[in-house]
């Protein structure tokens, strides 16, 4: 739908004109005229921020566009404000905090760009959508020059102005939460290395709690690099043995042979060069915690004397007689599928049931929401303090791509990628050229939603663009086959695709402008 000051209003419209007529008066009739004193500000900061949450700013000369506008972003969902020239617009962003300007590029006898500089200056954080002339790429230009997040052409699109507000109140988003986390981020590290606010972090740390005071045995499973061994730290760093010591053993590091003697010592003239005896792990870990990493790589033929010594509480020295007691408790690891090894033969059955009488699993990172910001910044302040590189964060189109990619890898693999993003930023902040190719590339095409936590959920217009990719992923790229399983004609598959593709380089555009 084309927005025109002479569009006729439905008969809905009409019945609200008069609501309509209030809500689109100038910001300085619309808006507080009051000024907010420095002691209203301390006491009602929070009100002031909650009542202004995904506020849009139209700043236009022409006043019935203001009001067609503002009923369409209301109906997008936005709070919308309008002002009618840029005294009034200063005015509200003086004592309001809005997410979104949006302002045409002639005002009247002012020029629209002269006030996105102010913003772009004066408020950071707040991203302005440009409104040029139709074709005029000269202008389009100069507004990205400005410092303008975004541009559209006159006659307005509905559509395209509701989703390039959108995306702006999105960048506005990312900048506000990485302020946030970088304030923060110094102390949201727990104790025992478990970083996260996230609903999945969160319902790990209250079961991590729980069990903590128990001396049940503990299996830890999940995806490679989630972050299991940092569990079992957390959990004995919360139980009673936390004044022991924590002893850790990668089962897939040695052979059976050393394993056994890693776990449960030897005696002197054991074995070629044991030419002394040793305690193993297992007694080592007297009064504390033994973790036992990726123990679904342990041998039958060990499994057997592990689950011996484990009923037993006793283990025997390699080339001993005697048997020695051990009090130590039990936590274990590993990625693989554990009941389909024991299915298949693979892991002791009996070996199991003794190892997981309590069951953690830590989220994959990709479910975590903003702790993939949160991670980055601690991650990103580790390496550049060792480094001594003068890294100070991410650009927000950094954020993005980091929220948008599905970490296989998983905390490891953001911990690689924040370490050669700081040795390859040539600027203070890391900006998407830092990024290796498959992140910077990355476009997810997965629809459906993992959990019920709202961290995951995904707008209208993320899951209609992953739908539509994953489509033409399955065609090979035929657009023509694409369009009829969509249900939609070859034109506007078309123009969707060529407002990802615009949107895209935009986003490329940008990124460098800011670098």
């Amino acid at each position: 739908m084309l927005l025109d000051a002479t569009t006729p209003n439905s008969e809905s419209d009409i019945n609200n004109s008069r609501d309509a007529s209030e809500e689109a008066q100038p910001a300085s009739t619309v808006l507080n005229k009051e000024p907010v004193t420095p002691e209203a500000k301390q006491s009602d900061i929070q009100e002031i921020r909650k009542e202004t949450r995904s506020a849009v700013l139209f700043v236009d000369d022409d006043v019935e566009m203001g009001k067609l506008v503002l009923k369409q972003l209301e109906r997008a969902g936005f709070r919308a404000q309008t002002a009618t020239n840029s005294e009034e617009a200063f005015a509200a962003l003086e004592h309001h905090d809005f997410e979104v300007v949006v302002c045409d590029v002639q005002l009247g006898g002012e020029s629209g760009l002269d006030l996105c500089r102010w913003v772009v200056e004066n408020r950071p954080n707040t991203p302005v959508v440009v409104i040029t002339a139709f074709g005029s790429m000269e202008t389009a230009v100069g507004a990205i020059r400005a410092g303008a997040h975004d541009f559209i052409s006159k006659p307005i699109d509905a559509e395209l102005l509701a989703h390039a507000v959108r995306r702006a109140a999105q960048h506005s988003e990312l900048h506000r939460e990485l302020a946030r986390l970088r304030e923060g981020a110094g102390v949201t590290v727990a104790q025992d290395g478990l970083i996260g606010q996230s609903q999945p972090m969160r319902e790990l740390a209250e079961v991590i709690n729980r069990v903590a005071g128990s001396e049940a045995s503990v299996l830890i499973t999940g995806e490679s690099g989630t972050g299991k061994e940092l569990v079992a730290r957390a959990i004995h760093a919360r139980s009673p043995r936390r004044h022991g010591p924590f002893v850790a053993i990668n089962c897939a590091a040695l052979p059976s042979n050393l394993l056994e003697s890693e776990l449960f010592g030897h005696v002197r003239g054991a074995f070629t060069d044991a030419k002394l005896s040793r305690d193993g792990l297992m007694r080592e870990a007297n009064g504390g915690t033994l973790f036992l990493d990726e123990v679904g790589e342990m041998s039958l033929e060990m499994q057997v004397k592990l689950l011996r010594a484990l009923q037993e509480r006793k283990v025997r020295p390699v080339g001993g007689t005697k048997e020695l007691d051990f009090d130590t408790r039990l936590v274990a690891a590993t990625n693989r599928d554990i009941e389909t090894e024991v299915k298949q033969g693979r892991f002791r059955e009996d070996l199991y049931y003794r190892i997981n009488v309590i069951r953690l699993r830590p989220p994959p990172l990709r479910t975590r929401g903003n702790d993939i910001l949160l991670l980055a910044e601690h991650v990103l302040r580790r390496v550049a303090d060792r480094s001594g590189r003068q890294v100070t964060g991410f650009a927000p189109a950094v954020a993005a791509r980091f929220l948008e990619y599905d970490w296989p890898g998983n905390v490891r693999e953001l911990e690689n990628v924040v370490e050669r993003a700081v040795a390859m930023a040539r600027f203070d902040k890391i900006t998407v050229e830092d990024l290796p190719e498959k992140i910077k590339e990355f476009r997810s095409d997965q629809v459906v939603m993992g959990g019920e936590n709202p961290e995951q959920m995904l707008t209208l217009d993320s899951l209609e663009e992953r739908y539509i990719r994953r489509v033409l992923k399955a065609v090979q790229g035929n657009k023509t086959q694409a369009a009829k399983i969509l249900g939609l004609d070859r034109r506007t598959l078309y123009r969707k695709l060529d407002r990802y593709e615009a949107r895209d380089k935009a986003a490329k555009s940008a990124d460098s402008t800011q670098a």
